[in-house]
């Protein structure tokens, strides 16, 4: 058996949560990082005694559109495949069940899920330091569960919660721009997951292309790209009466 850890970690919180559950499993894991745009993921192939860690964050209760495209090209081949699905604190909706349709039509057989918190991407202030330490004692004991499942061949499909048809996905987000800080250095625009900045002038974006992940903020080394500080704020806003109160980690076996 090998184990993978296939991931969509713009801003690193995904790959926190997804680490705590690897850590916890048996057998060292090997990396598919859905982020890298550069990767030929038709060349990942499982066999049926693997098993895959499959993350993902919720954008608007959805799982993001070029996370769904990438694992499509990963042919699964019956590998039995754990669904992780990591949101900000305020809701995962249909991000679960549509990763779990996902991940069947690339040949995954799912034996469960999680739904767990992270540091909320865009309003930061929410979920702020979690995955915490309590998290990751409850992630451990998750995994030692799915463990004994695994350890007992048992391939009995868990009931994931969400709609089908999935919620209508959002439309563009808010974009980040670079500020004067900028020297052009293209640490962000090598990072983009989708490709959407300029890499001769990263201070360019396809506002379009761009899925409001803020991967180029978080790998900024000078701190120089900023989101608009009024709509930021607008939408810290709105998410404070949703996100205030703690969330916990969720199991599905």
């Amino acid at each position: 058996m090998k184990l993978y850890d296939i991931v969509f970690s713009p801003t690193g919180g995904t790959k926190k949560v997804a680490d705590c559950l690897i850590n916890a499993l048996e057998g060292e894991a090997a990396t598919v990082d859905l982020t890298d745009s550069k990767q030929n993921f038709d060349a990942v192939s499982l066999t049926k005694e693997d098993v895959a860690v499959i993350s993902v964050p919720s954008y608007g209760g959805r799982v993001p559109a070029v996370a769904v495209e990438r694992l499509s090209m990963v042919h699964g081949n019956g590998a039995r495949a754990i669904l992780v699905c990591v949101y900000g604190n305020r809701a995962y909706e249909d991000t679960l069940v549509e990763l779990e349709d996902a991940a069947k039509q690339a040949g995954f057989q799912v034996i469960a899920a999680v739904a767990a918190i992270a540091e909320h991407s865009i309003a930061r202030q929410f979920a702020a330091g979690r995955p915490d330490a309590q998290d990751a004692a409850q992630l451990s004991d998750f995994a030692k569960q799915i463990q004994c499942k695994l350890s007992a061949a048992d391939g009995s499909q868990p009931a994931i919660p969400g709609n089908r048809p999935y919620k209508k996905a959002g439309g563009v987000g808010m974009v980040p721009k670079a500020t004067k800080a900028c020297n052009n250095c293209g640490v962000c625009a090598a990072a983009c997951p989708v490709q959407a900045i300029d890499k001769e002038n990263p201070k360019k974006v396809d506002e379009k292309a761009c899925i409001s992940c803020m991967r180029c903020i978080a790998v900024c080394p000078q701190n120089a790209r900023k989101l608009n500080p009024v709509m930021l704020s607008a939408a810290s806003l709105m998410l404070k009466k949703v996100c205030s109160q703690r969330r916990e980690c969720e199991l599905f076996l």
